[in-house]
């Protein structure tokens, strides 16, 4: 990501569009928004990374559930082949998830 896709991001952020990013990506760049490390966090810093934990959240558990896919796990295609399969996998987690 840091090779790849944080260059890519820099013009957008630098517009203006925030971006988040989990404590590993910290010191990334301009725009990329990382939640504040600490042991003893003040009520502030609490606030803003349950905040960025709470957007984060959607991406973090379509990661999740995604890693189970085997057909996912060593993916050696193009990159516009692995975007169907994974577009594929999602609408198959989201009907799963929807049925009573």
């Amino acid at each position: 990501a840091r090779t790849h896709v944080l260059p890519a991001l820099y013009p957008v952020t630098a517009d203006g569009t925030p971006t988040l990013a989990d404590k590993g990506y910290a010191g990334a760049g301009i725009g990329i928004k990382v939640p504040i490390k600490g042991t003893k966090p003040d009520t502030g810093t609490r606030s803003y990374n349950q905040v960025q934990a709470h957007l984060r959240a959607p991406a973090e558990t379509a990661n999740a559930l995604l890693k189970g896919f085997k057909a996912l796990k060593r993916v050696t295609l193009d990159p516009s082949a692995i975007t169907k399969i994974t577009a594929t996998a999602l609408v198959i987690l989201n009907l799963n998830n929807n049925l009573p």
